[in-house]
């Protein structure tokens, strides 16, 4: 038998299979189809607005575009997560793909909107304000189609302290740190080779800091917001589901790709072939620093340790680089 929560259970009966477009014996067959029409209304805006001739009308049909995306999938998400439970599913939850995709619709549209107001920030603070609208409403959807319907609690997906026979969290802090630095010299070291290797070299994702303020902004957001909401996500939430529904080796790879393909949807280049080699390094790159968070989340059951080597993987290159800079005082 597979242990509880790491697994389907060996004598689970199959849940029946549907087609996509079947409404019979569905458990929220309103909510489904009004998902359906959510997307597929949004679906439709958004290509008014890019076969558009320009004008104010087609950034008010690329946001309304978003928002029925975001809020088609977001139904879809509970939908789904109802849908499991009726069919006792082992993670009666929705796909952490679906959830993913509605929080990444609606913070386009979020930026597009405060793009549109004329309060977009500058350097280090339009990063952190990025990260933030990304963190809320990621967590925000979490909190909605996950932990509301009782699929997981926030205690499942790591939100709690190691207990007293599972070590501290000062030892898991320092786990997370010390294992942060092999991390980061393999990392560089597969940076340098696929650069040379393909000819490209990828934009820093926190742009250099030049000022003291601006290090602290960009450590706040790649150091502390980042890796809370980050971590909470990719190992908290969606490892956690895929281990419950696939066994823990599934979810650690599972996990990994899909943190690993995430940070390359934004990229791009200066031609095709460029923005396809940027997304090999930037792919590449991240997939064994997430293999390694979700080996440990797996291990530890808590967020504390994924965290703390998040932080310190993303806080070294930023120092590095505001020293590069001369932004810290010697």
């Amino acid at each position: 038998m597979t242990e509880p929560g790491t697994g389907p259970p060996e004598d689970a009966a199959p849940p029946p299979r549907r087609s996509l477009f079947e409404l019979e014996g569905r458990a929220a067959p309103g909510l489904y189809l009004v998902a359906w029409a959510l997307a597929v209304a949004g679906c439709g805006s958004l290509f008014i607005a890019i076969v558009g001739s320009g004008g104010a009308g087609v950034g008010i049909a690329f946001g309304i575009g978003l928002a029925g995306i975001a809020l088609g999938l977001a139904a879809g998400a509970g939908s789904q997560a109802l849908q499991r439970r009726a069919d006792g599913a082992a993670y009666a939850g929705p796909s952490p793909v679906l959830v993913f995709g509605s929080a990444f619709a609606a913070t386009l549209g979020v930026g597009l909107a405060v793009g549109a107001l004329g309060l977009v920030p500058d350097g280090s603070l339009a990063v952190l304000v990025s990260v933030l609208i990304s963190a809320a409403i990621s967590l925000g959807l979490i909190a909605l189609v996950v932990v509301s319907p009782g699929a997981l609690t926030w205690r499942d997906m790591g939100f709690r302290l190691p207990a007293r026979d599972e070590g501290s969290l000062a030892g898991d802090v320092a786990w997370g740190i010390v294992l942060a630095v092999p991390a980061l010299f393999a990392g560089g070291l597969l940076a340098y080779l696929l650069t040379a290797l393909l000819g490209v070299r990828p934009e820093p994702t926190i742009p250099p800091a030049r000022e003291p303020l601006d290090v602290v902004l960009s450590l706040l957001a790649a150091a502390v917001i980042a890796p809370l909401w980050e971590e909470a996500f990719f190992r908290g939430f969606a490892t956690t589901a895929w281990l419950r529904s696939a066994g823990a080796r599934a979810a650690i790879v599972r996990g990994a790709v899909f943190f690993a393909l995430i940070h390359v949807v934004t990229l791009a280049g200066s031609d095709f072939g460029e923005a396809v080699r940027l997304a090999i390094i930037a792919f590449t790159l991240r997939l064994p620093v997430a293999l390694l968070l979700g080996w440990v989340f797996v291990r530890r059951r808590t967020l504390v340790a994924p965290i703390a080597l998040h932080a310190t993987y993303n806080a070294i290159p930023v120092v590095l680089m505001a020293l590069g800079a001369g932004a810290v005082a010697s």
